[in-house]
């Protein structure tokens, strides 16, 4: 099974771009070859959407929720979080190749991080990034100080109009799009709380939306992409309340969705 690590070399394969320094995870074969079929295996724009906490159990539990995603990312891919399995973590390893050792954050913590990432491989070679994010969360936090365009957002609907703002303007060759309300929820409830499926719901029906602007902003592009969790969740036995962290099934597995569609 891939990891989480694996994200960012097979997006700077899509790309054309070398790897980060150091990054020794391989790329996820299915994808590559997805991409090949539908061109030399190079695109020019990527979209890459990050729910914070959707696990492969809300998956497993709730199939038909997921279809309208589907419908614009049909590769699946099953992939494991990384240990500890906390948001920093986990995305310190997507966006750098790197293995928790590697990137230097191994608890939850938000320090920039001073390793190569993939904002560092696409941004020497001329391309335009743009990461959107909640301000003060773990992704608008430990990527700071590179050659990015950086969107703080107050929370999830703002970070969403950015996003369908920027994909209008066509600016950007890669759009990292993250939200954290299922996470907030249910770190205040549990997992499966009426309130927390909202949420969880509601990522899904964003991620519709940007796909739908994406395809129709880039349609004259070769383009990927992807929906893209950092870990799952149980319930604290201590609090009775939703938490992650632990190297429980829950917890680590997860499931990517890719999209790689052809410009016209």
């Amino acid at each position: 099974m891939y990891r989480l690590d694996s994200v960012t070399p097979t997006i700077c394969r899509l790309m054309g771009v070398s790897t980060p320094h150091g990054a020794t995870a391989e790329p996820i074969i299915k994808i590559l070859d997805a991409a090949t079929k539908i061109s030399a295996g190079i695109v020019e724009k990527a979209l890459l959407y990050a729910p914070d906490a959707i696990g492969e159990a809300l998956f497993r539990d709730f199939p038909s929720d997921f279809k309208p995603v589907l419908d614009i990312a049909s590769l699946q891919v099953p992939v494991r979080s990384m240990s500890p399995s906390y948001t920093p973590v986990c995305y310190g390893s997507m966006f750098t190749g790197l293995s928790p050792e590697g990137h230097g954050i191994t608890k939850y913590d938000k320090p920039v991080l001073k390793c190569d990432t993939i904002f560092d491989a696409l941004s020497r070679v001329g391309k335009k990034v743009a990461i959107v994010a909640v301000e003060g969360s773990s992704i608008d936090t430990i990527f700071r100080e590179r050659d990015v365009d950086y969107f703080s957002e107050a929370y999830d609907p703002e970070a969403e109009v950015r996003a369908l703002q920027l994909l209008e303007e066509g600016v950007h060759d890669l759009i990292l799009v993250y939200h954290q309300e299922y996470d907030d929820t249910m770190h205040g409830s549990t997992p499966r709380s009426p309130e927390a499926l909202e949420a969880y719901r509601r990522h899904l029906t964003t991620f519709t939306r940007l796909g739908e602007a994406f395809n129709e902003a880039w349609a004259s592009s070769d383009r990927v992409i992807a929906f893209l969790p950092d870990h799952g969740t149980h319930v604290d036995p201590e609090s009775g309340k939703g938490s992650h962290g632990t190297d429980s099934p829950e917890d680590m597995e997860v499931r990517h969705f890719w999209g790689v569609y052809r410009g016209i």
